[in-house]
């Protein structure tokens, strides 16, 4: 595994979403996901965005641990 740290912006860009720290922001002002729905499984990703959250996570790769971050903050 690559431990190489990948911020929440790289993240955002990697998805194709808008990456400023004030759409970032507005990102997570805007959506929100149920304590016990899967991530991968939020509407507002697109079918290519589940699929990279996905594979990031179940292959424990170098942006596993923004993706949580990314869910732990879309859960507040």
């Amino acid at each position: 595994m690559d431990n190489q740290f990948h911020p929440m912006t790289e993240l955002f860009l990697q998805l194709g979403l808008p990456s400023s720290s004030d759409e970032i922001e507005s990102f997570f002002k805007q959506h929100k996901l149920d304590s016990d729905a899967p991530l991968i499984d939020a509407s507002f990703f697109t079918n290519g965005q589940k699929q990279f959250l996905k594979e990031a996570l179940a292959a424990d790769s170098d942006w596993a641990e923004i993706v949580d971050q990314m869910d732990a903050q879309l859960r507040n």
